[in-house]
């Protein structure tokens, strides 16, 4: 049975004390949680935070990661940062791929899965964001686009990669706007996923991904998103800022394999 993953993605936001006092609250409750099995918990602070949340989190519940990592080893490349020193500043995940990665940054389904491989070679897990935005949707090509992505960002990688592999849907319309896809629509786009990781890799394999909901979760609708079958977590952006709010949709995670 697939556990759930509840991942806070903290964008350009939360300073360092802010980030200490934060990491602090959530380090205590999972714990008290004792959420070993079923339920794991993961926050991804800005690159100046990572130490410092790393070393709160040691030899907690909770998991530390990044929300990027540049395509190159190393090198003449001002202002970016490795896998390898992700790695060596505690990460244990990494983001690549996310649509405001996409939209901001021109960033390709080539370029991800470089950076992919890379996060894996340096024993970090990769959380792989795929989603399509509200024309494409319109358009009724939302599943041709996430396929496409898939398939791009996947190209390469072995059975054995795809263990330290979660994949994230993004409805991009559903980010940052109060909007969300009703659980029947995400529902269906994470099924289609698998589907597509099936075909790709193989249906053992595919039921093993964990496939996270990145579109808006909040605490008010976590427990119809979390219910469905092929949803097994969420990326969280705005709601994992407080500890309060967060904590809710690891509560009712927790709750439901309770």
């Amino acid at each position: 049975m697939r556990e759930y993953l509840i991942a806070g993605n903290w964008k350009m936001n939360l300073g360092y004390e802010e980030a200490e006092n934060l990491v602090s609250q959530l380090v205590e409750a999972v714990d008290e949680y004792e959420l070993d099995e079923g339920v794991n918990v993961l926050v991804c602070p800005s690159y100046l935070m990572l130490p410092a949340a790393a070393d709160i989190a040691f030899d907690s519940n909770l998991w530390i990661g990044a929300q990027n990592v540049y395509h190159k080893t190393n090198g003449a490349y001002t202002g970016e940062i490795s896998a390898t020193m992700l790695a060596e500043a505690g990460a244990e995940f990494c983001i690549v791929g996310h649509s405001e990665r996409r939209q901001y940054f021109a960033e390709t389904d080539e370029m991800i899965n470089t950076k992919t491989k890379l996060l894996l070679e340096n024993e970090i897990y990769a959380i792989v964001c795929v989603g399509e935005t509200i024309d494409e949707r319109r358009a009724g090509r939302e599943k041709e686009v996430v396929r496409t992505q898939i398939e791009g960002c996947l190209n390469g990688l072995s059975d054995a990669d795809m263990k330290k592999v979660v994949l994230a849907y993004e409805p991009v319309w559903a980010i940052g706007t109060g909007e969300t896809a009703s659980p029947q629509q995400a529902q269906e786009m994470h099924a289609y996923i698998r589907d597509v990781l099936g075909s790709t890799f193989d249906t053992e394999l595919a039921e093993q991904v964990q496939i996270l909901y990145g579109g808006s979760m909040n605490s008010g609708n976590a427990h119809e998103l979390l219910s469905c079958p092929d949803v097994d977590g969420g990326l969280i952006g705005g709601a994992s800022l407080k500890a309060d709010q967060f904590l809710s949709i690891v509560k009712t995670a927790y709750d439901l394999v309770s």
